[in-house]
């Protein structure tokens, strides 16, 4: 018994001594490297998880065959679209696969401000540059970096608040009724886009949809004689005429050429274009010799001739190129076209070039620029369209300020358009702008177009207006009537588009803060 207990006591001494038997470090090393190979496969099928959810995701959203990113794209409510504070836009449950359209209020009105969201077509304008942050995908609306792309998620759409006063851009659009045209309205102080109206116009919700019905009219709009889609206001280049006398003074009196605007210009009465025999003549009397202030307030075409070539086509052109001419990364956030001066003419063509003709062409925000600069003692404010953005709960994510684009001329120079401005509404051309109890400036446009300049007269007149009691101009616009009479002898700017803009400019005042309507 005795030596049985001491072989039982060994042995059990043994396997204290070793609880692992033989081979069991294997086994641990074994399950380690099992561990660690399923550790690696669970980060590989992450890091390629990554890879196809935030890297490759783009592709795959974009790939024809792949519905899911265009139903989850309508299946929540776009964000709004806002003027004066109020909804222009809004979103309804069609119960289709694509469940939520587009929906407008006062379509044609704001067709130039928020452009078109269609489930056929894509976007236009605001609806357009705002997309992301509208339909909910705008990094800035995300909780975290890379959050939306990781989770497929979207946030609700935020909302782009516009500059348009809802008031000015009815009175614009009132007022051009019929007539085929554009109102771009400027606040000169900011730079804020008060209106943007083109006519004809078109009601967007036509395009919301993807029946059959949207197809035919997307057909009909497209081809409309009118072009109803055309954004006459941003996207169409006019020749300015002789609203574009402005800048032609505006170089005059920055180089000093001209030192005393009442004396006299030695100009004949018609001018002969430099090398040709060709006599360019006045629509009044009394422009031989007249005095810049007599050619500004009567739109004397032959001492404006004459002066652009006297002035030379590099200080015409650099003053040009100040008020924003052949600009052509101008935002608002939606492209502009480019408004151009020709820098390569010679001088019968420059002197045709000084007085809005040639090539000169400008689109009416580009005039409104003008008008503006003026306004504002030649500080040219970056105009835009839009004040802020922000989420869904109203707070801002975005804030737009009054950004000077740049200094167009010297002060003194201002001063003296802004007085001669006055006076072409006072005593000459532009008197069916006037508004009592206000302060008016204004200059008018005829400009010619056509094969031998045979089409009927673009109207032009660029303004703006300020209250007897104000600091500080209200409003700078600029408007264009397309063949605005069918007899050329009684087209003007004073008689077409000077009571479009007058309406507008009341309009402005009676808006204007702590000015009251005149």
């Amino acid at each position: 018994m005795t030596s049985g207990d001491s072989g039982d006591t060994g042995d059990t001494k043994t396997l204290e001594a070793g609880s692992i038997p033989r081979g069991g470090g294997d086994m641990t090393r074994h399950i380690r490297q099992a561990a660690a190979l399923c550790l690696l496969l669970v980060l590989l099928v992450l890091l390629n998880a990554t890879r196809i959810q935030v890297f490759e995701s783009r592709g795959y959203d974009e790939d024809p065959a792949n519905r899911r990113g265009v139903i989850a794209r309508y299946d929540q409510p776009r964000g709004d679209i806002l003027a004066g504070g109020r909804p222009v836009t809004g979103s309804k449950d069609t119960g289709e696969q694509l469940r939520y359209e587009r929906t407008y209020r006062n379509g044609p009105l704001y067709a130039p401000v928020t452009g078109y969201a269609s489930q056929s077509y894509g976007t236009s304008l605001l609806e357009r540059t705002g997309d992301g942050l509208l339909a909910g995908t705008d990094p800035m609306l995300q909780p975290l970096p890379l959050w939306n792309d990781f989770t497929r998620s979207r946030e609700p759409g935020g909302a782009v608040h516009t500059t348009i006063s809802p008031a000015v851009q009815q009175a614009a659009f009132a007022s051009l009724g019929a007539k085929r045209g554009a109102v771009a309205a400027i606040e000169p102080s900011t730079g804020r886009i008060l209106a943007l109206v083109s006519t004809p116009s078109y009601d967007p919700a036509l395009l919301s949809g993807n029946g059959p019905e949207v197809k035919q009219n997307w057909k009909h709009l497209t081809t409309a004689p009118g072009k109803p889609m055309l954004n006459r206001a941003i996207r169409q280049t006019y020749p300015p005429g002789s609203a574009f006398k402005v800048v032609t003074a505006a170089a005059a009196l920055d180089k000093g050429t001209i030192g005393d605007v009442d004396a006299r210009t030695k100009s004949p009465d018609p001018y002969t274009l430099p090398g040709t025999t060709t006599k360019l003549s006045n629509p009044v009397d009394g422009c031989e010799d007249a005095s810049l202030r007599y050619a500004f307030v009567w739109s004397c075409n032959t001492v404006f001739a004459r002066l652009g070539v006297e002035v030379g086509q590099k200080a015409v052109a650099d003053t040009a190129k100040r008020f924003g001419f052949n600009d052509s990364g101008l935002r608002i956030p939606a492209a502009v076209s480019r408004s151009t001066f020709d820098t390569s003419m010679d001088d019968a063509q420059l002197a045709l070039s000084s007085i809005g003709q040639y090539d000169t062409r400008a689109t009416p925000l580009q005039m409104a620029m003008v008008a503006s600069a003026v306004a504002n003692s030649g500080d040219l404010k970056t105009p835009h369209l839009v004040d802020r953005t922000t989420d869904e709960d109203g707070d801002p994510l975005t804030v737009e300020s009054g950004m000077s684009l740049r200094q167009t001329f010297n002060p003194r120079t201002a001063g003296v358009l802004r007085e001669l401005m006055v006076e072409a509404v006072e005593k000459g051309t532009g008197g069916q702008a006037a508004i009592p109890g206000a302060t008016v400036g204004g200059k008018t446009g005829t400009a010619q177009h056509g094969l031998g300049n045979a089409g009927v007269p673009y109207a032009w007149f660029i303004s703006w207006a300020q209250a007897k009691d104000a600091s500080q101009p209200a409003v700078a616009l600029a408007v264009v009537v397309e063949e605005a009479a069918l007899d050329r002898d009684d087209i003007s700017g004073g008689g077409s588009a000077a009571p479009v803009a007058r309406a507008v400019m009341q309009a402005a005042l009676r808006e204007a803060p702590g000015e009251g309507a005149p």
